[in-house]
């Protein structure tokens, strides 16, 4: 678990289920992101659990420790296709944008990145219209190379989320 001032980014319990499903049916947290249906908000859920067995890390749920209020999720993902470095990705829900917590998630979950596993370099990808998120990436010290932007393999031709762009941040010298 990582503790910040005022987030816990913890392993996911069943009790996230539900307020999870809530937050896909917000057109605003999915504008950038597919249609997907309960099913898939579960099997998302599932597949968090499964990393966080196998490489102690994954997308970690986010909750507020004044509440114990779900928020989203903030963490690290291990390399999968089409990647060979750690990602790092956020999802929070919209009555909790604008506050601060998708930053102080992602600078804790990137301390815990460097200090916990061996990893050179972690990206973060989105779409280019998602300002919000690559504007974050931004101001967490990442940067892009517009040369790595690419088509999303799981999205077809002509999807308009198809396009991404690849922000990087590397090891800091220590």
């Amino acid at each position: 678990m990582i503790e910040t001032d005022r987030l816990l980014l913890r392993p996911w319990r069943d009790s996230d289920r539900d307020p999870f499903w809530a937050m896909a049916q917000d057109r605003e947290v999915m504008r950038y992101f597919s249609a997907t249906d309960r099913d898939a908000c579960d099997r998302l859920i599932d597949r968090q659990i499964e990393r966080q067995d196998g490489y102690g890390y994954c997308l970690w749920a986010a909750e507020l420790k004044a509440d114990g209020r779900f928020i989203g999720y903030c963490g690290m993902l291990p390399p999968h296709d089409p990647f060979v470095e750690i990602e790092i990705g956020w999802r929070l829900a919209h009555a909790d944008w604008g506050k601060g917590y998708a930053r102080e998630g992602a600078e804790a979950c990137l301390d815990w990145a460097w200090h916990e596993l061996d990893a050179a370099s972690v990206i973060a990808v989105t779409v280019p219209a998602n300002k919000r998120s690559w504007g974050l990436m931004v101001r967490l010290g990442m940067t892009r190379d517009p040369g790595e932007d690419f088509d999303h393999p799981a999205l077809p031709e002509g999807d308009p989320l198809r396009r991404h762009v690849l922000y990087r941040i590397n090891r800091p010298d220590d």
